[in-house]
């Protein structure tokens, strides 16, 4: 038998419960609508994406999809934006090709065109995980996440007054070899992109901590890092990193695979650090993708499926619960996303 065959079948019998609606309404800070990630949302009737956010109780939604490219954040303004605006956030990107044409000047031009992003409708900036793996200024040097030639961008966000959302570096595992002890094995076999070994590629540790080099040394600016800091396998570490930064804030994004099987050491850094998370999903909008999201948060299940698909997409284990108080709940679902966006 191959191991894509083998399925088991849990023989605990234990609690299940059915969340159908989550207990406050949500702002999802964290999603695509474009054909690569967000299951073609652009491509498909706006109506049925509310629908769908309606029956979720999703109130909000950031589309991240923007920071593709200008080309791309014009049509999703046009698509989402102006048949939703209360729904829908838009947020533009930086495009690192333009570093060989521009230069020393990089950074301005890069400036200047998140200014007309802005202006354009843009509520925010999205940083994608190439910065710090494979960017390269026109020298062909590999720009690192911290490289002070690019504080003026981000200090362009905070006097904008928008947030920027990045992803740095990837789950813990994609820069191991990929072998028999790698507990993402089959995840990477199919998306053979996604391995970042080291050498070639940085050790993650030097991209994990040129991101908290960044974020502190320009205080005046809101950053959420994706997938819970982007590195959800220590907590203890993104603990510290909320601390030593108070403009930091960490989405939970296609993370609850491994907050979910560290319930213990989830439930205690949720409760800690409350006014500091925002709910995220990194899947494409659906009612049932956001349904294992809200089981986890909200109630106190053992060992259930944190993905719909079969096998899970990120590594064969099961997950439980964390059974959050309301106040907590109200914080991630929405209240702290309000704060942030309050701004734009």
């Amino acid at each position: 038998m191959e191991l894509s065959e083998y399925l088991p079948k849990s023989a605990l019998v234990v609690k299940t419960t059915e969340i159908i609606q989550p207990r406050f309404p949500v702002i999802d800070m964290h999603n695509h609508l474009g054909e690569t990630f967000g299951g073609g949302w652009d491509q498909r009737p706006i109506s049925e994406l509310l629908d769908v956010l309606d029956r979720s109780n999703v109130r909000r939604l950031v589309d991240l999809d923007g920071g593709w490219g200008e080309d791309i954040l014009q049509r999703h303004l046009d698509k989402f934006k102006q048949a939703a605006p209360e729904r829908f956030l838009v947020y533009g990107g930086v495009d690192w090709s333009a570093w060989q044409e521009q230069g020393d000047h990089f950074a301005e031009w890069a400036a200047r065109r998140l200014r007309e992003q802005v202006r354009r409708g843009a509520q925010g900036l999205k940083i994608w995980k190439p910065l710090g793996l494979s960017v390269r200024d026109h020298h062909e040097k590999l720009v690192g996440v911290d490289d002070p030639r690019l504080d003026l961008i981000w200090q362009t966000a905070g006097e904008l007054n928008i947030p920027i959302t990045i992803h740095v570096g990837d789950p813990v595992a994609f820069f191991w070899p990929v072998n028999g002890s790698n507990e993402r094995y089959e995840e990477l076999v199919n998306q053979p992109t996604w391995q970042f070994t080291s050498p070639p590629f940085p050790p993650l540790v030097s991209i994990l901590d040129g991101l908290w080099k960044m974020v502190k040394r320009n205080p005046q600016t809101t950053f959420v890092a994706a997938h819970v800091g982007c590195y959800a396998e220590n907590l203890a570490w993104v603990g510290k990193f909320l601390e030593d930064c108070p403009n930091l804030y960490v989405d939970i994004a296609a993370r609850i695979a491994e907050l979910g099987r560290q319930p213990y050491s989830s439930r205690r850094f949720f409760l800690k650090y409350a006014g500091r998370i925002v709910f995220g999903l990194d899947l494409p909008a659906n009612f049932d993708s956001y349904r294992p999201y809200y089981r986890f948060l909200e109630t106190d299940d053992e060992y259930f499926d944190y993905d719909i698909s079969v096998p899970p997409p990120q590594g064969r284990w099961r997950v439980y619960g964390t059974y959050l108080p309301d106040e907590v709940l109200e914080k991630i679902y929405h209240g702290n996303a309000e704060r942030i966006l309050g701004k734009v």
